[in-house]
């Protein structure tokens, strides 16, 4: 191997010890901060850890090709620890150096991020600043050569027209209600217990959790029945509960984006007595024969019965924001390379609570993009990648 390329491996290694030691510092930080269930925040420390400790498996992804120089981000504030080793982990195999930022919503989790990374001069953490001045820094550094921002479709815009600053802008926009469909002959006894993880995992604060399930008409009842079942499982209660799935909601926005949600329901049925009561929220679980087609973050799930399969397959297509959609079953002729062609993932039959961060990840449409610069001017793409490999030139 490279010996550059097995000191940056070295440094990223060393930087995965650092983050495990302060495992328990991390957790109470991530409850105190948005009120991350513990189980949550460990999971995320634990993908942070392994990451780091094999991205040796990403080395050729990298080999042979040249950084692009600083490589800035503003981490959001969910899974931060996850977003510095995905993010971070592929800028410095690639050479890069790596500038970030949290959100203003995790100080506490910032403050123990920048102290992992402090012995490490490629490592360059900004803390107590302001996230729309460090992005103006960004814009007006020379030396940044590459963004990743996420946010609502106004963030989005914002930096776009900045985008002649950079030589790759990456925009991680909403992903909307991300929907799981129930073909006629899905496997419940897998499916429902994927399905309600899936939708209630931190509170549904994570933009790979589902929002929306179509169901064929003919094994609904069964599967409304069953989830129902599942329900008692999801408990809402203090972040250091291991039994906790859903904590405070303690990101007012995200209160806003469910407040606007549940207000825009057509004919919703509750299938669980609602929470709403400040911080405490949810577990929303809703039949309705048209989810919202919105932005949204937090702890809600709508049913939606269809009459067959393609009915299923068209109403997903119809999504503003096709970032994900899962299935379980067998999809229609056809129906699997369409939803390829229009969503940036598409999981068969998932099993894994938080996105393997190996696989290719991102959305299409408004729910994300990066705008390459190319020949003189940039040039707008979208749909899943590698950071690793797109962090490099050549």
């Amino acid at each position: 191997m490279d010996p550059i390329i097995g000191a940056r491996l070295q440094i990223l290694s060393e930087l995965s010890d650092r983050l495990a030691t302060r495992r328990e510092a991390l957790v109470a930080a991530a409850t105190q901060d948005i009120g991350t269930p513990c189980r949550c925040a460990n999971m995320e420390v634990d993908l942070a850890v392994q990451h780091l400790k094999t991205m040796a498996m990403e080395v050729p992804y990298v080999e042979g090709k040249a950084p692009y120089g600083t490589v800035a981000d503003i981490l959001p504030y969910d899974a931060p620890p996850v977003v510095l080793a995905w993010v971070g982990g592929a800028a410095i195999l690639g050479g890069n150096r790596f500038r970030f930022s949290c959100s203003s919503q995790t100080p506490r989790t910032a403050r123990l991020l920048a102290e992992a990374v402090a012995p490490f001069p490629c490592f360059e953490a900004v803390t107590g600043m302001d996230n729309r001045l460090f992005g103006e820094q960004c814009i007006a550094d020379p030396q940044v050569r590459v963004m990743l921002i996420s946010g609502g479709g106004a963030v989005g815009d914002t930096f776009a027209r900045a985008a002649h600053s950079f030589d790759k802008l990456f925009f991680g926009g909403p992903s909307g209600l991300p929907p799981l469909i129930l073909f006629r002959d899905a496997p419940l006894e897998v499916a429902v217990p994927t399905l309600v993880r899936l939708a209630f995992l931190n509170g549904g604060q994570y933009c790979t959790t589902i929002k929306r399930a179509y169901i064929h008409r003919d094994i609904y009842e069964q599967a409304r029945q069953m989830i129902l079942e599942r329900m008692p499982e999801i408990k809402v209660g203090v972040p250091m509960d291991p039994n906790t799935w859903i904590g405070p909601i303690k990101v007012e926005r995200t209160r806003k984006l469910v407040d606007r949600a549940l207000d825009a329901l057509k004919e919703p049925r509750f299938l669980v007595p609602p929470r709403r009561e400040g911080e405490w929220q949810g577990p929303f679980l809703v039949e309705t024969p048209e989810p919202p087609n919105l932005e949204l973050f937090g702890p809600f799930l709508a049913l939606v019965p269809t009459p067959s399969d393609e009915a299923a397959v068209a109403e997903v297509l119809k999504s503003r924001y096709p970032f994900s959609v899962s299935f379980f079953g067998t999809p229609p002729p056809g129906a699997r390379k369409t939803l390829s062609q229009t969503f940036g993932m598409v999981f068969d039959h998932p099993d894994f609570l938080f996105v393997p961060l190996r696989l290719p990840f991102g959305g299409k449409g408004e729910s994300g993009w990066i705008l390459e610069r190319q020949n003189g001017g940039l040039v707008k793409r979208d749909g899943a990648f590698i950071y690793s490999a797109e962090l490099v030139r050549g």
